[in-house]
């Protein structure tokens, strides 16, 4: 645990906002403490991410500000913050209906960018069947179009249609990023009347109804939208038949909006030409690493990552950048950006 305290400032107290204290329990953005003291100085930081439990207990129910990727729901019951500031975009590892009404709850993004190119490397990856190929060179074996004849020819991104699952702005950072290759898409999300934003391309934008239409034109599908009662086993046994047989599935979502049973059952029978999972199905442990129920890794047509497709420097930045900046927002009696609740 390491606290940094400002020095008093000279102008008189109610000249000033207020000095806050700030509770860190996130391990990754303790590593940009030196970018978060930089832009809120004023402020009393702790970084707790290595402390005692009971230490940083304690330190949650007293802070003003509660910095966190996760809270369960004893931690946010004790929580009497001015403000929750979760360290990334989802919410579904912190218990937001556990805390008290007054406490504001504002999230950070900054992913969209490293994602998208994520995203774009899995669908090269995947169409030029990079993993199955890289295994036979290790192994020894020189297997191309020149010495076998069942070998198939690439295709190039301006011959492909993207199929985007959400469009918020990671799905629209991959459109945008996808159109400038020559990429054709199409998308659907919730609500498909909303005006596009300025940059974001689709040849259509359909309803969550649309999904078979995107699903069966579609050369790559990517899965954006977050993990809720609607979402949950979206892509399913159903939407796996309706894909084409040489597309090719990535998903940056969460694990559960894809039923993992139906997912291995369509790569292992070849249904679907391939697959890239950088979000799984529940935290790694001894015996369940990837941890999933089916052996995802002894397949020849999927990309596994840990779910690090947004972990570029420059989110982590940025993602520092604007908790500092709600930290003074709020110790000025300003509303946080990017306030969830």
């Amino acid at each position: 645990m390491v606290t940094h305290q400002a020095p008093t400032p000279s102008a008189p107290a109610s000249a000033e906002p207020a000095v806050l204290e700030v509770a860190v329990t996130d391990p990754i953005i303790s590593r940009f403490a030196e970018r978060l003291l930089a832009g809120a100085p004023r402020h009393r930081w702790r970084f707790l991410a290595d402390a005692p439990p009971e230490v940083r207990s304690r330190a949650v129910a007293s802070a003003d500000v509660v910095v966190c990727a996760r809270m369960d729901a004893k931690e946010a019951a004790s929580c009497n913050a001015r403000m929750v500031q979760v360290t990334g975009a989802g919410l579904d590892r912190v218990a937001v209906a556990a805390l008290r009404p007054a406490v504001a709850v504002a999230n950070t993004f900054h992913h969209e960018r490293p994602i998208a190119e994520h995203v774009l490397m899995s669908i090269l990856a995947l169409t030029r069947r990079l993993p199955a190929v890289s295994g036979e060179l290790r192994a020894g074996v020189w297997r191309t179009i020149a010495t076998d004849d069942s070998v198939p020819l690439h295709r190039t991104l301006d011959s492909m249609t993207l199929g985007v699952v959400g469009f918020g702005g990671i799905g629209r950072e991959t459109a945008r990023l996808a159109a400038a290759l020559g990429m054709d898409v199409v998308a659907v999300r919730n609500r498909p009347g909303i005006p596009l934003p300025e940059g974001a391309q689709a040849r259509w934008v359909g309803g969550v109804g649309d999904l078979p239409r995107l699903l069966a034109e579609s050369d790559a599908v990517v899965v954006t939208v977050p993990l809720n009662d609607a979402t949950a086993g979206l892509i399913g046994p159903a939407e796996l038949a309706a894909m084409k047989q040489d597309a090719v599935l990535v998903n940056v979502a969460r694990g559960p909006v894809v039923d993992q049973a139906a997912l291995y059952r369509a790569l292992l029978d070849k249904q679907i030409g391939g697959a890239a999972i950088d979000v799984w199905w529940g935290a790694p442990e001894a015996g369940r690493t990837p941890p999933a129920d089916f052996p995802f890794s002894e397949l020849p047509n999927v990309v596994l990552t840990p779910h690090y497709s947004g972990h570029a420097r420059s989110t982590f930045e940025l993602r520092a950048d604007d908790i500092a900046g709600n930290v003074n927002r709020v110790a000025a009696g300003q509303p946080p950006r990017n306030q969830v609740r």
